[in-house]
């Protein structure tokens, strides 16, 4: 559906229990933008983003990623997003080429491109290596040749920069602009203050309630502390 935006959240909540993570979101993130998450810890971040990638469900409100519905049409978001998160959902006792290639089976796409992928985060000589002995780098590594294999329509990335060397941030910050260059649409949430990025927009989370916050580069001096 492409003439949809990418997000379209109206009155969206998400209880954990009694405790709102999320209250009454209203948010559109039209196709192509790069909006940037900001916000201290437990403001919500987190959830909005599984929210988007159908980890989890709104408890209340209606909301459509590119264009399916977020509850009636989880397998069409799910087909056309990637959602790197605090884990990196690899498979353990696969090697890293086939984590790749199960996962271009699994998505009905070509693996032609996984040994490129590996060799771009660095990881070529460790693609016969089952991933149970890899380290948090090495699985960021993983999760970030995962999305070059995939190039999904909507990258959500939840502190994408963490365990991650200054060479696999630069990673992060090429693998953002070669996704913006070809028009898909950026989420990303981090509280790393120290990378260039520059967002078309930045959005607050505080008490699980979302604010327009600028329409401009992000500066050090305007992340929250």
């Amino acid at each position: 559906m492409p003439s949809a935006p990418a997000v379209s959240l109206a009155g969206v909540t998400r209880l954990f229990g009694p405790v709102p993570a999320l209250l009454r979101v209203g948010l559109r993130i039209e196709r192509g933008e790069f909006v940037l998450l900001r916000g201290p810890n437990g403001a919500g971040k987190s959830t909005l983003l599984r929210l988007l990638g159908t980890a989890i469900s709104p408890t209340f409100g209606t909301g459509a990623v590119l264009g399916f519905d977020l509850v009636r049409e989880r397998s069409a978001i799910r087909a056309r997003t990637e959602l790197l998160g605090h884990r990196a959902r690899l498979y353990d006792e696969l090697t890293a080429e086939e984590n790749l290639r199960f996962v271009c089976r699994l998505h009905g796409i070509s693996a032609a491109n996984v040994t490129a992928a590996l060799d771009q985060v660095g990881m070529a000589r460790t693609a016969s290596e089952r991933v149970h002995g890899f380290s948090p780098g090495m699985r960021q590594r993983l999760a970030l040749a995962r999305l070059v294999v995939r190039a999904p329509e909507l990258l959500l990335l939840d502190e994408p920069f963490a365990a991650c060397d200054q060479e696999a941030k630069q990673l992060v910050e090429d693998i953002v602009g070669e996704a913006r260059l070809a028009g898909r649409t950026v989420v990303l949430a981090t509280h790393d203050s120290e990378r260039p990025l520059l967002p078309d927009r930045v959005l607050r989370l505080a008490a699980g309630s979302v604010n327009e916050a600028a329409r401009m580069p992000v500066t050090a001096s305007t992340e929250e502390r």
